[in-house]
């Protein structure tokens, strides 16, 4: 992380336990194998968790569904949850994972730079198409309004999300900071890089004046943490943001890849409905998964596009047409990628 003008950017890590289960993790390859072929088909699938809370309530929270995952496919599922983003993403990049629920952008790279493919996409039993990334506060804080906020540069404490945070920094950062061409990392006096729940008691702590969140994940908090929630105030909201989704490797057999699919898209549909749809719940209110394809990353191919712009924009050139090329291949570059997210 670099650190601001304005301030300094602490990052706090879990490191021991992230160390311990990707050590874990590492040392047991995928079901694709390093040849990119299903060898051997009783070999364990591994299904990668994007944490919803702690890595160890994520796992308890999954078990159930991925229990029946085993019992539909006849072969072991293994689940592996992290504690920060690069966790997950560097258990992918290494092919250590088969299977995983991942936030948007995450699957985005997974897509593109990782042979995965989508396969679902979350639903909830309240039939939000997706959730909105906001701004807390304090529910007594001074900052009254965003114009207020941004008033007073170098003045406040941030925490925020992880840099492949779509909520906790991606989003915020395209549709707020960088609309006012402010960079979050240098406009405010301290800036702090946690997960959601920790940033959300910061506030309510009087350890940090504003953070990021996410909707979804403030549902949460408030059944956890009551009291703190309370002490909070939802200072900026943004446009929807599609739900997270399910990813599976492409060099996974097509008959193994379209099991799982079936098997995505139908929980919670069928004769075993109810006690699937319990099991549901225990994620995180989830009502299933839709069918889905490459094409729902489209938003967040959008949002790098406009990061990079953004990037190249204020960024110091040597001359106007090396700044007008550069613009260019950040256009044609996401043309490209949008047309690849939505060619199958």
């Amino acid at each position: 992380m670099r650190a601001g003008s304005a301030g300094t950017i602490r990052v706090r890590h879990h490191g021991w336990l992230a160390t311990m289960l990707l050590a874990l993790l590492c040392n047991v390859p995928s079901a694709a194998g390093a040849a990119g072929t299903d060898i051997d088909p009783n070999a364990p699938l591994t299904f990668g968790i994007l944490p919803i809370g702690g890595p160890a309530e994520s796992l308890e929270a999954w078990r159930p569904m991925l229990d029946d995952l085993h019992t539909a496919l006849g072969r072991p599922v293994r689940a592996v949850s992290v504690t920060t983003y690069e966790g997950i993403a560097q258990a992918i990049s290494e092919q250590r994972v088969d299977i995983a629920f991942l936030s948007g952008r995450l699957a985005l790279d997974a897509v593109v730079g990782q042979n995965m493919q989508v396969i679902g996409q979350l639903t909830r039993g309240d039939g939000s198409k997706g959730y909105y990334a906001v701004l807390l506060v304090a529910a007594d804080s001074r900052i009254t309004s965003i114009n207020q906020l941004f008033a007073k540069p170098g003045q406040w404490r941030f925490a925020r999300g992880e840099a492949l945070s779509v909520s906790g920094y991606l989003v915020p950062e395209t549709q707020l900071f960088a609309a006012r061409g402010v960079d979050s990392d240098t406009f405010f006096a301290k800036v702090h890089v946690d997960n959601h729940q920790n940033n959300a008691l910061a506030v309510a702590n009087g350890e940090a004046d504003v953070a990021t969140n996410n909707t979804a994940d403030l549902e949460r908090f408030q059944q956890h943490f009551p009291d703190q929630y309370a002490r909070l105030r939802i200072l900026w909201k943004s446009s929807l943001i599609p739900h997270a989704v399910i990813v599976i490797r492409n060099d996974l057999p097509a008959a193994l890849r379209d099991k799982v699919a079936a098997f995505v898209t139908g929980y919670g549909k069928g004769k075993d409905a109810a006690r699937e749809e319990a099991n549901l719940k225990l994620i995180h209110d989830i009502s299933g998964f839709a069918p889905a394809t490459n094409a729902c990353l489209v938003p967040f191919a959008d949002i790098e596009y406009a990061l990079e712009k953004r990037r190249a924009t204020t960024a110091q050139w040597v001359s106007e047409n090396a700044r007008d090329a550069r613009l260019g291949k950040i256009e044609s570059d996401h043309d490209g990628l949008v047309a690849r997210l939505r060619a199958k």
